[in-house]
């Protein structure tokens, strides 16, 4: 054997050797970290906003890293949230859209949750510890998910991805009584804090923006902490470090609302020397750029050096593949919002740079429709309160009062969204452009909310892709019935009495609702909607045309209501049912309406947290948080 071949070989593997027991072997891929704030807006942290929270650990970070001006949870609450990061999936293509799932839906066809994608890579995963997916999860997409998961479990020189999540300011943290607040102190000078314009600027909204504050300040000791600690495990120089909130909240008008409070959330990334060819941006600055949480997973496997699936929406902006180029030309992202616990509502949103476009497909819905769990929060009870005694200015009282059937707002000029563009002339050429950009993109998914959740449980939960592939063209002819609303009453007449008239319910449903939406003006298919509401062989028909008698203040048939609860086939069609006669009872208190939990099955109704059960508890007057 050749000599000098023998002696390199031999230092090769002294080298090795050496490197080995001293776990210094080099990383072909960097580590991975995500730290996750719960329920809070960009809104709330001094790094955007001169009244927010100082963090001065994430501001460390900030100043070493890189702070994304305009990063975009899809959805405004938990679970939807996490489901569209964990699938890098819109959350209405692929059957995950509503907050608390009646049943879980299966990933898409061939896509993996992207963690799983991770561990066939080679990556050591772990989740520390909130999961809360609308998806059914296989065992194999952590090698830990709990409160003790941690990245040191790894064997040795591999590397790893590891969720950390602060549960230190979720929603519940301000579920606090009045003696509490009464008998507390904040951290934070309330003097100091600016109550947003669309709150009623009261002790109780001064004192509950001030202790939200301090939570802040608690999650990023947490932070801290945890940074410190990877600092002493000598991991600084390996790991990309991103930190976010999960979505936006949690003051009133925020989580569970797509509002920019409720969809713009903090984000900071940092990424070592090491690694900065990963990244087209420069360390220590600030950018423009747009991205979303679908695009989470994508970025984190472009990282990692893993092929995208095919079947991911989102697009990645970290990793060899991303050019300032690309990078600077994101400037777009889309919102949703449909069921949270018992409250349905269907909403969705497009923003393009400063301008954001907001598409209420049931108007005649309020904002502020009674929701057992946000009612838990003093200052929502307040509000209401104030509202019912006429103390609010228009502003604040909008809460309650039925909506657009879209919303144009500059975020730049009005960035607490209260002043409505959308009927403004000078500003006509940017609504057509949002509104035919989310036309498109409700069409093109196609989006499973054009189906009331009920019939999408029985016919499309085995399979929600390709159930939407194979009712996509019935979708776009709703969404088109829907999009009736937009146009005058008289241009759209004469198609709403075609979808009245259909064969197809779902197009009698939809036409319905456009009837609400344009109220009184509606009103030569009062008679027609009679009709409906007694004799519609579909339930939902039945109620959506009460709902538009009722809310035109039109007189029912005796017992009509209960009838339609009584034909309620599964619980998820009940607590649709419920909700319509939740927002009549609201809208009109003179209307006495009383549903006897005796006409549900028991499982529906003994539980204390049902979403049947709080609903009735409502509609009944019992209404106590």
């Amino acid at each position: 054997m050749n000599y000098k071949y023998t002696c390199f070989c031999i230092l090769l593997l002294l080298c090795y050797n050496s490197c080995k027991k001293n776990d210094q072997l080099p990383q072909e891929t960097p580590n991975i970290v995500w730290l996750v704030s719960e329920d809070n807006s960009k809104h709330f942290l001094r790094l955007y906003d001169k009244d927010g929270a100082p963090m001065p650990h994430i501001e460390a970070l900030a100043k070493k890293g890189v702070v994304f001006n305009n990063a975009f949870s899809n959805a405004p609450v938990c679970s939807v949230a996490r489901s569209t990061i964990i699938s890098g999936c819109y959350a209405p293509r692929v059957g995950v859209q509503y907050h608390r799932k009646m049943s879980l839906a299966p990933m898409p066809e061939g896509l993996k949750m992207f963690p799983e994608y991770l561990r066939e890579a080679g990556y050591y995963t772990t989740n520390n510890a909130k999961e809360d997916y609308n998806f059914i999860k296989s065992d194999s997409v952590w090698d830990e998910s709990s409160k003790e998961a941690t990245y040191k479990n790894r064997k040795s020189g591999q590397a790893f991805f590891h969720v950390q999540n602060f549960h230190g300011t979720h929603e519940g943290q301000l579920h606090f009584s009045k003696t509490h607040m009464d008998s507390s102190t904040t951290r934070t000078p309330i003097d100091n804090v600016a109550v947003f314009p669309y709150h009623p600027d009261t002790p109780t909204y001064q004192f509950t923006n001030a202790y939200y504050r301090d939570l802040h300040q608690k999650v990023d000791m947490q932070i801290g902490d945890f940074l410190d600690q990877l600092e002493n495990d000598g991991l600084m120089d390996d790991t990309i470090i991103f930190y976010y909130g999960d979505h936006g909240g949690v003051l009133p008008r925020s989580k569970g609302y797509i509002y920019e409070s409720g969809l713009h959330v903090p984000m900071v990334v940092y990424v070592p020397e090491k690694w900065k060819h990963l990244a087209p941006l420069k360390m220590g600055s600030r950018t423009d750029a747009f991205v979303q949480f679908i695009d989470l997973a994508p970025t984190v496997l472009n990282l990692a050096g893993v092929d995208l699936p095919n079947q991911i929406d989102g697009k990645p902006f970290l990793g060899k593949s991303v050019t300032n180029e690309h990078f600077n030309q994101r400037n777009t992202a889309f919102g949703y919002a449909d069921r949270f616990d018992e409250k349905y509502d269907l909403v969705r949103s497009v923003r393009k740079g400063n301008y954001k476009y907001i598409r209420n497909y049931q108007p005649f819905n309020i904002d502020g429709l009674y929701n057992f769990y946000r009612y838990k929060m003093l200052a929502y009870r307040e509000w209401e309160e104030l509202f019912d005694k006429g103390e609010l200015n228009e502003a604040q009282a909008q809460f309650f009062n039925s909506r657009s059937a879209e919303a144009l707002y500059n975020i730049e000029e009005d960035p607490h969204e209260i002043h409505n563009l959308a009927r403004d002339k000078s500003y006509e050429g940017i609504l057509h452009e949002l509104r035919t950009a989310l036309q498109y993109q409700v069409k093109s998914m196609p989006d499973l909310s054009f189906y009331p959740e009920s019939y999408y449980l029985d016919k499309g939960i085995a399979n929600p892709v390709a159930f939407g592939q194979q009712n996509k063209i019935e979708i776009s002819q709703l969404v088109d019935i829907a999009d009736l609303s937009l146009t005058t009453f008289s241009k759209a007449q004469s198609k709403l009495e075609n979808a009245l008239n259909s064969e197809n319910s779902w197009k009698r449903y939809w036409a319905l609702i456009v009837c609400s939406s344009f109220g009184k003006q509606a009103a030569p298919f009062f008679r027609i909607a009679e009709e409906m509401a007694v004799n519609d062989k579909e339930n939902l028909v039945r109620i959506r045309a009460v709902e538009f008698l009722a809310l035109n203040k039109r007189s029912m048939p005796k017992g009509i209501l209960k009838e339609i609860v009584k034909g309620a086939r599964t619980e998820s069609e009940t607590n649709l049912v419920l909700n319509s006669i939740a927002l009549l009872s609201t809208v009109n208190p003179d209307l006495e309406i009383h549903i006897s939990k005796s006409l549900f099955p028991s499982d529906w109704v003994d539980r204390e947290g049902d979403l049947v059960n709080r609903r009735i508890d409502f509609i009944n007057g019992n209404n106590n948080p």
